[in-house]
């Protein structure tokens, strides 16, 4: 199984070099996920997606471990 991380840098590599990938990403993330690497994320799991500019910098806090019922390491959606 491909690392969480390799799947960030995949995805965001994808948004970089297609342009129809990155729209779709924007307007709808599950079915873009889900046609380009094949994720199937659950109705109850919410995805959002911000895209940085130049003079931006997006600081993401993942949920305190110790308040949630997944491993964060392996996202909310996987088995």
């Amino acid at each position: 199984m491909v690392s969480e991380k390799t799947l960030h840098e995949d995805i965001i590599e994808k948004a970089w070099t297609d342009e129809h990938f990155r729209q779709q990403l924007h307007s709808n993330p599950k079915q873009a996920l889900r046609e380009a690497f094949g994720i199937d994320i659950p109705e109850h799991i919410q995805v959002r997606t911000v895209e940085e500019q130049q003079n931006d910098y997006v600081l993401v806090i993942p949920p305190n471990p110790s308040k949630v019922d997944y491993d964060v390491n392996c996202g909310p959606w996987r088995s």
